[in-house]
C-alpha cells in the first residue's frame, strides 16, 4: 500500500548504503541506490559522478518512487508483498521481479503488473507470496557470475527483506484486556512459628535442694505435727501445775 512508501525506502536504503563505484557492478556508479542512468533520467539529464554524489533525499525518493515504486505497482499491492517486490526492482529491475512476482501468483509472466496480477496477489495470503518471492529472488541471484563477489551481502539482504515484509503484512492485533478478577476473600492468618504459643505455666519458686517435692511437702508436714506436740506436752504441764 501506498502508506508503506516511505517505510520501504528507508529499509531499501539501508541496504543500498552510500556511494558506490564497483567496476564488477554492472550498474555502475551508484549513491544511496540511485544510479548515474537514473538520476539522468529523472532529476538532471547532465549530471556527472559528482552530481550525483552530491544528490539530495528529496531527490532520491523521487528516482525510487518514479522508476520503482510507481513500476511495480507498490501502492496497489498487499502489505508486505509492496516491499518484496520494490526491493526486488531496485536490485534487479522492475520488469524482472514484476515476472517472478507473476509467477509466484500464477499471473501470466509479461513484467507489466496490472489488474490481473493484483487480483491473483491479493487471492494469496501475502505470507506464502513474500516467502515464495524470496525464494525465487535468491535462486536467481545464485545463478549470477557475480554471486562469488556480492552473494554474501545479497543473502542478508534477501533475508532481511523476508523478515521485514513479513512483519509488515502481520496484521496489527490488539489483545483484548482479560476480564478482571474478584479479590479472594481474606483467610484467617495462619499462625507462623513465632505465633505458637505454649500453655503458660503455673509459676512454681526454684527448687535448688534436688529433692522431690513430695518428699519435700512430707517433711514439712512431720515438722509442723512435731510443733503442735511439743506445744500440747507444754499446755498440759501447766494445766497439771494449776490444778
Amino acid at each position: 500500500m501506498d502508506r508503506n512508501f516511505a517505510r520501504a525506502l528507508a529499509l531499501v536504503l539501508k541496504s543500498e548504503g552510500g556511494w558506490s563505484d564497483n567496476p564488477a557492478d554492472p550498474g555502475g556508479a551508484t549513491m544511496k541506490g540511485v544510479t548515474l542512468t537514473n538520476f539522468r533520467r529523472y532529476v538532471k539529464a547532465d549530471a556527472s559522478k559528482a552530481d550525483l554524489h552530491k544528490i539530495g533525499d528529496e531527490q532520491v525518493a523521487t528516482v525510487f518512487r518514479r522508476f520503482y515504486w510507481d513500476a511495480v505497482l507498490g501502492a496497489e499491492l498487499p502489505d508486505g508483498v509492496d516491499f518484496a517486490v520494490f526491493d526486488f526492482a531496485v536490485n534487479s529491475g522492475p520488469g524482472r521481479a514484476a515476472k517472478y512476482l507473476q509467477a509466484v501468483v500464477g499471473a501470466v509472466q509479461d513484467g507489466r503488473i496490472g489488474p490481473a496480477t493484483l487480483a491473483a496477489a491479493r487471492a494469496k495470503p501475502a505470507g506464502v507470496v513474500i516467502d515464495q518471492l524470496c525464494n525465487a529472488r535468491l535462486a536467481f541471484l545464485r545463478r549470477l557470475p557475480t554471486w562469488a563477489t556480492f552473494g554474501r551481502g545479497w543473502s542478508d539482504r534477501v533475508k532481511s527483506v523476508r523478515a521485514e515484509a513479513l512483519l509488515m503484512s502481520a496484521p496489527s492485533a490488539v489483545p483484548a484486556p482479560l476480564p478482571a478478577r474478584p479479590a479472594p476473600e481474606a483467610a484467617p492468618p495462619k499462625a507462623g512459628p513465632a505465633q505458637v504459643h505454649a500453655p503458660e505455666a503455673t509459676s512454681v519458686p526454684p527448687d535448688n535442694s534436688g529433692m522431690p517435692m513430695a518428699a519435700r511437702m512430707g517433711g514439712i508436714i512431720a515438722a509442723c505435727m512435731l510443733v503442735l506436740l511439743a506445744a500440747w506436752h507444754h499446755v498440759a504441764a501447766a494445766l497439771e501445775r494449776i490444778f
